[in-house]
């Protein structure tokens, strides 16, 4: 072997390394990607089902008040019933 061919041999393993760890950097910028997308998608599902929540709280709270108030309507006429009797 001479020493041109021992340089070429050379070139093309170091030429097969490098090939090697951009295949295996590829390939774990991809299951990085997609680690990236998963979390986007689930953040965006967090906010909506948060919006959800909140709104389901205030209606909730519009309730009770609603209710507080029938409750004391109620008190009022059981208390002008009582009186006319």
């Amino acid at each position: 072997m001479t020493m041109s061919e021992a340089v070429s041999t050379g070139a093309l393993v170091l030429i097969g390394v490098i090939l090697t760890v951009l295949l295996m950097q590829y390939l774990k910028l991809r299951e990085l990607w997609q680690l990236a997308l998963a979390c986007r998608h689930n953040a965006r599902w967090a906010r909506i089902r948060e919006m959800e929540n909140r709104e389901l709280r205030s209606a909730r709270r519009a309730d009770q008040a609603h209710i507080a108030q029938l409750q004391r309507r109620l008190v009022l006429l059981q208390d002008l019933v009582a009186a006319k009797e």
